[in-house]
C-alpha cells in the first residue's frame, strides 16, 4: 500500500511540474502580440520597438540605433525573467513615460512561455 501511495504521489507530482513547464511554442504564438512592434531572430531589425534578440541579461535602453524613451534609459534595469515578468504585465506600470503602448500580457504561464521563446535568441539573434 505504501509503495502505491508512494508511486501515485510521484505520478501527482510529475503531472504538475509538466503543467508548469515553459512551452516555448506557446510563446511563439503569444509573441505575435509583440511581432507589430519588435522583432528577434538573425535578421531582426528595429522597428516601432527595439529588437529582442539576447534580451536577457543586456540593460534597458541599450540596443544600438533604436530611440529610447528617457524613462527607459534612465531606468536603470538589466532585463531578467522576473523585471521582464514585472514590465510584461503593465510596462506603463514598471517603467513610468515608457513609450510602449501595450495593455500587457496579466496570464502567468502566458509571460513564462513568452520567456522561454524570447530566451532562445542570442545577441546575434541565433537560437542558442
Amino acid at each position: 500500500m505504501k509503495i502505491l501511495t508512494s508511486v501515485t504521489l510521484l505520478l501527482a507530482l510529475a503531472t504538475v511540474h509538466v503543467a508548469k513547464a515553459q512551452d516555448i511554442a506557446a510563446g511563439e504564438r503569444s509573441f505575435n502580440k509583440c511581432r507589430a512592434c519588435h522583432q528577434v531572430g538573425e535578421t531582426a531589425k528595429n522597428g516601432v520597438g527595439p529588437q529582442l534578440n539576447g534580451l536577457f541579461g543586456r540593460h534597458t535602453g541599450a540596443v544600438e540605433g533604436y530611440s529610447y524613451s528617457a524613462a527607459n534609459k534612465a531606468a536603470n534595469l538589466n532585463w531578467d525573467e522576473a523585471i521582464f515578468a514585472e514590465y510584461i504585465k503593465d510596462p506603463k506600470a514598471k517603467i513610468p513615460g515608457t513609450k510602449m503602448v501595450f495593455a500587457g500580457i496579466k496570464n502567468e504561464k502566458e509571460v513564462a512561455d513568452l520567456t522561454a521563446f524570447l530566451k532562445q535568441f542570442g545577441k546575434d539573434g541565433k537560437k542558442m
